[in-house]
């Protein structure tokens, strides 16, 4: 009976051993393999994806801080110029970016209801980067704006 407690408590110590072995194991990895940062690039091929055709710019306006001292929490004031009649008014506003980890940070969904084409968001930022807002228009028409944001502590990781 003793012998049995014995290798029970063995089993037990290597189990144990074992899951924590895993547990480190599965940490370093998600410390170590951090996502690559979103390109220009990557900015503009999600951006295709989203709307087609190419904005022009104007109509849109990005209000937001030049410097954000911390990128965990940066207030962004996105408004675009619209009359938001049953005929002229802005469908979506989609805004990426083109340094954190994945270039998408939203969609905003308006309608000739909505009254004015206005969002108060905030976003995360892993390093000084340019955040782009495009709007796509009732008549099918784009239009876009971009601001640089300089980060000096990031948000994502950075």
């Amino acid at each position: 009976m003793q012998e049995f407690d014995r290798s029970l408590r063995s089993n037990r110590r290597h189990l144990l051993i074992g899951l924590a072995g895993a547990s480190f194991a599965l940490v370093a990895t998600s410390i170590l393999a951090r996502p690559a940062l979103a390109t220009p690039q990557s900015a503009q091929e999600l951006l295709a994806k989203l709307v087609k055709g190419t904005p022009k710019a104007g109509r849109v306006t990005i209000k937001a801080p030049e410097i954000a001292e911390n990128g965990n929490t940066v207030p962004l004031t996105l408004s675009v110029d619209s009359p938001m009649t049953a005929t002229d008014y802005v469908k979506a506003v989609h805004v990426v970016t083109d340094g954190n980890p994945a270039p998408g940070v939203v969609s905003l969904h308006f309608g000739p209801l909505s009254g004015k084409a206005e969002a108060q968001i905030r976003v995360r930022l892993a390093t000084t980067e340019h955040v782009i807002a495009v709007a796509e228009m009732s008549d099918g028409s784009l239009w876009t704006a971009t601001r640089e944001i300089k980060v000096t502590i990031g948000g994502c990781g950075g």
